[in-house]
């Protein structure tokens, strides 16, 4: 078996006073990772006291997808740029940005 060599483009972890942590890792594939469609795979996540509030992620199999307050629903990833401004706005939405 091969294994795809990827790039770390992005990678941060921010552990806020309130204790929530937000933390983005996104890494550019050679090749999409089936069913997307693009050459990123990446998880950006923002949590308090062990509870996922927002996260957005891709997986083989599962395609690209965000969690909102324990409920997975599908999500059109269009760029990077998006991406970020999608999951900032979601974070923002529990006073966390």
């Amino acid at each position: 078996m091969q294994y795809m060599r990827a790039r770390l483009i992005a990678h941060s972890k921010e552990i806020r006073e309130d204790g929530s942590i937000i933390e983005i890792v996104i890494w550019e594939l050679p090749k999409p990772l089936h069913p997307s469609s693009h050459g990123f795979k990446y998880r950006l996540y923002y949590g308090c006291g062990g509870i996922d509030r927002v996260r957005y992620d891709n997986e083989r199999g599962k395609g690209d997808h965000r969690h909102i307050d324990g409920m997975e629903k599908p999500y059109a990833f269009r760029s990077i740029d998006r991406l970020l401004d999608d999951f900032e706005r979601e974070i923002a939405m529990w006073g966390a940005a």
